[in-house]
């Protein structure tokens, strides 16, 4: 599994011409599931999204994490972070785990977050056409893998 993580002072998720997840100061993370992403899987970026130090503490230093600050979270599916870009000018998808796969894990991992960060978890929609706006804060931004 693979979280590109960006630090926000706003994000938001649009489909439809609707608003599907919008969030304040926090974090933004483009999820891209891999074949035999599963439970371990699942509770590592969990724990790597809500506890990963990318905000500044009163000295500021990069040493607080989402738990610390209670800043949203935005989490939104992305298969194409696992393709593979190694060859050729196209890249393929072969090592993106299976629709059906991809959106039980990304479910997964949407439940456990909520069920963890009582500030607040937002969503994209699974397979749906999105559009993603964003406000970069530093910029600062890191892929995470579990």
């Amino acid at each position: 599994m693979l979280s590109l993580i960006q630090r926000v002072t706003s994000a938001a998720v649009v489909v439809d011409g609707a608003t599907v997840g919008a969030i304040g100061p926090g974090l933004l993370a483009l999820v891209g599931v891999e074949p035999g992403d599963g439970a371990a899987q699942v509770a590592r970026m969990t724990q790597r999204l809500l506890g990963y130090r990318v905000f500044a503490d009163e000295q500021g230093r990069m040493n607080q994490s989402l738990a610390q600050t209670g800043g949203g979270l935005l989490l939104v599916s992305q298969f194409t972070l696992a393709a593979d870009t190694a060859s050729g000018m196209r890249p393929g998808f072969s090592t993106a785990a299976p629709p059906a796969e991809a959106e039980r894990i990304f479910a997964q991992l949407l439940a456990s977050c909520r069920q963890i960060h009582a500030p607040g978890v937002e969503s994209g929609r699974f397979g749906a056409h999105m559009t993603v706006s964003l406000v970069n804060d530093g910029p600062v931004t890191f892929l995470l893998r579990s």
